[in-house]
């Protein structure tokens, strides 16, 4: 061997060689994860720094690292939260809409996947298919303002057709002044909005299903429904597990557009979530650690809700997410 020539290890070597030719063919797409990596960093990390806001005394002119502990050893914003009453008419509504959203909404885009699978027509299909996706893009202002046009107890669309219909000028349902009228419109838009987007996530599924397994179950004597039940909802249930396990990790989260816009004086009882509850208290009364407490809870009961969630779906064979 001559001297200053240096062999490197087979082993190292080789190691070496697969490193640089990994890169070569996949260092693009390390480069394209940097820029959300960096969004994450910057708007999902950093600000994590700004929960100390819970424990320490209320004050935005200072860095919460810079103010002393609130009372109670720091958990003066969670006490006075767990006591307020509005607090817990916000928990209340929250959970009891969030729950019906779930049990009412969350089988409706399933429902519409096998229906849209069994249709023949492909051009229909597809129209179908994009009628029912396009009130995802709308925004929930434009929604209150259609539902204050159709539902409204004197002048709304509905209620004109209805006191025709009875020749009762007097009568109307009242959709949007009462409170179990409002939770019933509520939950009806959420699902008229939203049903037609999460079909689309179950007909990629269903793409998986092997054509082998619907005419295996219809040489058995399979009929439609048969099939369905013993081919397409299995096929299916790894992706509703999923989902259920991300639903149920934000059944304590609140959206914030869609109650306000949709809330009026009449419903407030129902209506007040906690979303509203942090923006009023954090925003409006610039009561920043008290709402920053409240925002932290919500976090903390949605990670033990998905982690429960996904060891349930584990326990009963399912893959989970996790």
């Amino acid at each position: 061997m001559n001297k200053g020539v240096i062999v490197p290890d087979g082993r190292h070597g080789t190691k070496s060689a697969n490193f640089k030719s990994y890169m070569r063919r996949y260092g693009t797409l390390y480069l394209l994860l940097l820029l959300p990596m960096v969004f994450f960093i910057i708007f999902r990390y950093a600000p994590m720094a700004y929960i100390l806001s819970a424990f320490k005394q209320n004050n935005i002119f200072k860095a919460p690292w810079e103010l002393p502990w609130a009372k109670n050893h720091g958990f003066e914003w969670f006490i006075k939260a767990f006591k307020d009453r509005t607090f817990h008419n916000a928990l209340r509504n929250t959970l009891t809409l969030n729950l019906l959203d779930l049990v009412c909404g969350f089988p409706a885009p399933i429902l519409l996947a096998l229906l849209l699978n069994e249709l023949s027509f492909k051009r229909f299909k597809k129209i179908t298919q994009t009628v029912l996706y396009m009130p995802h893009f709308l925004s929930w202002i434009i929604i209150s303002g259609l539902a204050l046009r159709l539902f409204a107890s004197n002048d709304g669309l509905i209620n004109i057709l209805y006191k025709r219909m009875t020749s009762n000028p007097d009568a109307s349902i009242p959709f949007m002044s009462k409170p179990n009228w409002w939770v019933a419109t509520y939950v009806v838009l959420g699902i008229w909005k939203e049903a037609g987007w999460g079909t689309i996530i179950y007909l990629a599924a269903l793409t998986n299903i092997s054509p082998e397994l619907y005419e295996a179950a219809a040489v058995d004597g399979a009929g439609r429904f048969k099939r369905i039940w013993h081919v397409t909802l299995p096929g299916l249930r790894p992706t509703i597990i999923t989902l259920l396990i991300m639903n149920l990790g934000r059944i304590l989260g609140s959206e914030f557009d869609r109650p306000l816009a949709l809330s009026n004086k009449l419903v407030t009882d129902v209506s007040h979530v906690i979303s509203i509850y942090v923006y009023q208290r954090g925003l409006q009364n610039s009561q920043f650690s008290l709402s920053t407490a409240v925002g932290l809870f919500q976090s903390v009961v949605g990670v033990i809700f998905l982690i429960a969630a996904n060891s349930l779906a584990k326990r009963m064979g399912e893959r989970g997410i996790m």
